[in-house]
């Protein structure tokens, strides 16, 4: 599996993150939360979105920065996820903290959070 974050992952159906808000369920992990849902209309296997609030960054660049470090923990542990689901997922992460953690933690709590949803799915 290549380490890499293709344009056809990304979440940007309105429908599908609609649908994953309407009847998606979560595993959360502090900082990180994992929404997900079953998408049968999906044509890839996962598409993922990031999401910083803006109620604890106020400045669009300290929410950009938390955006890129999700999607770079995602990016180099995705195969957690690609290696045990079955069926068509969309899943948004959101870091939902005031606390600035590092690139490290926040990539240990990725890991933590993805085993968490492994083991939620069995």
């Amino acid at each position: 599996m290549a380490f890499d974050y293709p344009k056809h992952e990304k979440l940007k159906s309105k429908t599908a993150i609609d649908l994953l808000f309407s009847q998606g369920k979560s595993v959360s992990k502090y900082p990180l939360r994992l929404v997900f849902v079953e998408n049968p209309d999906g044509k890839e296997k996962m598409q993922i979105g990031v999401s910083v609030s803006k109620k604890h960054f106020k400045k669009a660049v300290d929410r950009n920065y938390f955006k890129r470090l999700l999607r770079e923990a995602y990016r180099l542990n995705k195969h957690l996820l690609h290696d045990n689901i079955e069926k068509n997922h969309v899943f948004m992460l959101l870091y939902q903290s005031k606390d600035r953690l590092s690139f490290q933690e926040i990539n240990e709590k990725t890991v933590q959070l993805f085993e968490k949803f492994v083991a939620n799915l069995k």
